[in-house]
């Protein structure tokens, strides 16, 4: 081979050496733009833009490192009024839970009425109970008086005698029920509880006195049942 030939073989090699090399080269800056084209865009200073800011979302002040609200949009609102069918529905539960009690009260108010009327009528009818069950031994007293009386061996000081313990009972049953008899003999007269049936002058007595009782009279719990029937000095 020639001089010639050689340098033109070299020339050759050296072409193609430089094509593979552009073509190499070329690779290599293409992969840097499109790295470029996927990576997050960059300030000034370095330091990578955020996304952009909603209205309603919450940021950061830098400077005072507190919270500062954006003004509300569409965003979540949990301080929301409630809408006009809630209310509604709660008015109803609401009107439903008084009227169930206004209901309980007045059947219990009916129930009372009726309790307090049977009780007043009881009262009526029963009344006299214990007054009653006192009353029966002095009717039993006085039958067997009668019984006694009407034997061959009856004596008027057995019958006396059966009188008195009759007429004792029945002043005891009548002070424990409260019944109190008015005998004002010899007491001042008192229109309130004596009735005056005749009037007389009677020496060294001194004028209203009463001077003699025809009748005695009884008081309940110191409400007059009877007045007593009497005579009064001029």
């Amino acid at each position: 081979m020639t001089p010639e030939n050689d340098r033109d073989s070299a020339a050759e090699d050296a072409a193609e050496d430089g094509s593979a090399t552009e073509a190499a080269n070329g690779t290599e800056s293409a992969a840097p733009d499109n790295a470029t084209a996927d990576a997050p865009e960059a300030t000034i200073d370095g330091v990578v833009k955020a996304d952009p800011v909603e209205e309603g979302d919450v940021v950061a002040d830098g400077d005072a490192g507190e919270e500062t609200v954006l003004p509300d949009g569409e965003g979540d609102d949990t301080d929301a009024e409630p809408s006009t069918e809630q209310r509604l529905v709660a008015a109803e539960a609401l009107a439903a839970a008084h009227w169930d009690r206004l209901v309980r009260l007045q059947a219990e108010m009916e129930n009372q009425r009726k309790r307090a009327q049977r009780d007043v009528s009881n009262a009526r009818k029963f009344a006299l109970d214990g007054i009653a069950g006192d009353l029966l031994p002095i009717k039993d007293s006085l039958e067997l008086g009668i019984r006694a009386a009407s034997g061959e061996e009856a004596s008027v000081s057995g019958l006396l005698e059966g009188s008195e313990l009759t007429l004792k009972m029945l002043a005891q049953v009548l002070e424990k029920n409260a019944i109190l008899e008015v005998d004002p003999e010899g007491e001042r007269f008192d229109p309130e509880f004596h009735q005056a049936m005749s009037m007389q002058e009677v020496e060294g007595v001194a004028p209203n006195t009463v001077t003699g009782v025809m009748q005695k009279g009884y008081t309940l719990n110191e409400r007059l049942l009877r007045p007593a029937l009497v005579m009064v000095s001029k």
